[in-house]
């Protein structure tokens, strides 16, 4: 593969200053036209020390705008980095829409490094470049730019490029005793590098193989690289922008149309919407497995609830004492008694051991990045507890029902989600998940409860009968997001909800019961 790199090509400076008049003036128009765009571009340097890595990054903060680049450079994780999973610190440092980030000693690194000194073996590599390829393609499907050079030299090429940097007073300070131990082993980083390169190259995250010996023709090479891509990208989105106006505004005329009908039509619409059961359709999904007539007398549920109160405070205080990390999702039809659980879970651990995130629509910078980005940012440290009060199962349950995201868009999430929940639990967190379910009867009798009640008014909304009147649909959302996301690690805990007082018990039992296996089980 990296013959194609050795061919040693130079560039006159006469030449490269005559196409970098006009290239420049491109890249800057480019720019300004990637601002105003529905995509981000992320550009990896990685390769052979003294390949030119660092200077073509400096380059392209010179040649554009760094306000709207974002610059990142890896070494060795940190302590609040090495608590959560590997792939969060690049989570954490991904450009919003509009915006270019550089990255080098990227997530290919480390991987890389591993394997060639023997830290991992061939099976090893392999899935962490697997995991890579996930990674991109997430980000890629999502509508990322991703653009990847590896920077090259030859053996004899790297000694004489990295002897002149160690004999210049004024360069000498970018060789380390880790770039000669690493050119020593040359030949291993090459085919490594051979092996991670085949395995993470397709349309949408490609490599472009730079040889680095003359610095006017590797920069050339990257900067037109990157023009032609972004020239090609930007038309891409523009048409798809232009669809997916189109499509939103016929979607906000649907919905404005229904919210009319629900002021018009209230006790009309309230009936079709499934006041009675008897007019819903008989869905057959995995909701109709569970027993809705379960549930436990107030006087037992006195004494049980103070018992699993007292039993979760003291696996919970043992969880965090030995670093245990936990993640809880809860999901559930509208007044299914979400937020009545989580009070009783954090009612009974320690104040400073958790912290709930209600979520709601995302934000402007939620929405300029990828849908997963607000959720890999929340993940806590080492000993922490975290609860959602909703999730990124949004994404293929309301964005699905209500065409918020494309039948591209929802499909491709399951396998996105399975791969996000299988880093959490991979690190060693307990992810749990709840849904929380109740029949279309039920549902309605708390909805008039609450229309009844003062101070519950506020809780029941035109969208919460407008999305009763879609009860088949989301049922069937369900069904499908149980059936493809219940995995091994990972699997979903449906909770019978029709009686409060057994749905509470079934949670915190569940809840203590996985924390105490996994207390019992050796800590990575």
């Amino acid at each position: 593969m990296f013959e194609t790199a050795e061919l040693r090509q130079r560039i006159s400076r006469a030449a490269f200053d005559a196409i970098a008049e006009n290239l420049r003036d491109e890249l800057l128009a480019l720019q300004t036209q990637l601002r105003a765009a529905d995509f981000p571009v992320l550009l990896l340097f990685a390769g052979v020390d003294g390949a030119g890595k660092s200077e073509a990054v400096n380059l392209l903060n010179e040649w554009l705008d760094p306000r709207w680049i974002v610059t990142h450079a890896y070494e060795d994780p940190s302590r609040e980095e090495r608590e959560r999973p590997e792939f969060w610190r690049y989570w954490q440092d991904l450009p919003a829409k509009g915006q270019i980030g550089l990255y080098l000693s990227g997530w290919y690194s480390r991987a890389i490094l591993d394997r060639v000194y023997r830290q991992t073996d061939q099976a090893q590599f392999d899935a962490k470049l697997d995991q890579i390829r996930n990674f991109e393609r997430t980000l890629a499907d999502d509508g990322a730019l991703i653009l990847k050079f590896w920077m090259h030299l030859g053996r004899a090429d790297q000694k004489r490029r990295l002897k002149s940097l160690g004999e210049d007073p004024k360069q000498s300070w970018r060789v380390g005793k880790s770039d000669w131990r690493n050119w020593k082993r040359y030949d291993k980083f090459i085919t490594a590098a051979e092996r991670a390169i085949r395995r993470t190259d397709d349309g949408r995250s490609r490599w472009t193989l730079v040889e680095g010996l003359d610095a006017r023709f590797r920069s050339l090479l990257v900067l037109t690289t990157l023009r032609d891509a972004l020239v090609r990208h930007l038309a891409l989105s523009a048409t798809r922008r232009e669809a997916a106006k189109i499509l939103q505004d016929e979607i906000a005329k649907v919905r404005a149309n229904e919210l009319r009908l629900i002021h018009r039509r209230r006790g009309a619409l309230e009936k079709s919407a499934g006041q009675d059961d008897q007019t819903l359709p008989a869905a057959q999904t995995i909701l109709g497995s569970l027993d809705l007539a379960l549930a436990v007398d107030d006087a037992s549920y006195q004494l049980k609830w103070r018992a699993a109160r007292e039993e979760l405070a003291k696996t919970a205080h043992e969880a965090r004492n030995k670093g245990v990390t936990s993640v809880l999702v809860f999901e559930g039809w509208d007044a299914a008694g979400k937020g009545g659980a989580i009070r009783h879970i954090t009612a009974s651990i320690d104040a400073r051991s958790w912290q709930v995130v209600p979520i709601g629509p995302p934000s402007d910078e939620e929405r300029a990045h990828h849908y997963l980005w607000r959720f890999w940012r929340r993940l806590p440290r080492d000993g922490r507890m975290l609860i959602f009060d909703r999730s990124w199962y949004g994404r293929v349950l309301v964005e699905r029902v209500e065409s918020f995201a494309e039948p591209a868009e929802w499909q491709r999430a399951y396998s996105e989600i399975n791969d996000f929940e299988q880093q959490m639990t991979q690190h060693g967190i307990l992810l749990l998940k709840f849904w929380l379910h109740i029949s279309a009867e039920e549902q309605y009798r708390r909805f008039k409860q609450r229309e009844a009640n003062a101070h519950k008014q506020w809780k029941l909304t035109d969208e919460d009968w407008r999305n009763r009147a879609k009860w088949a649909e989301y049922q069937s959302a369900v069904h499908d997001m149980v059936e493809k996301t219940s995995t091994q690690n990972a699997p979903w805990t449906l909770v019978e909800g029709n009686d409060k007082n057994f749905a509470r018990l079934k949670i915190l039992g569940t809840l203590t019961e996985q924390l105490r296996k996994k207390l019992a089980r050796p800590q990575s």
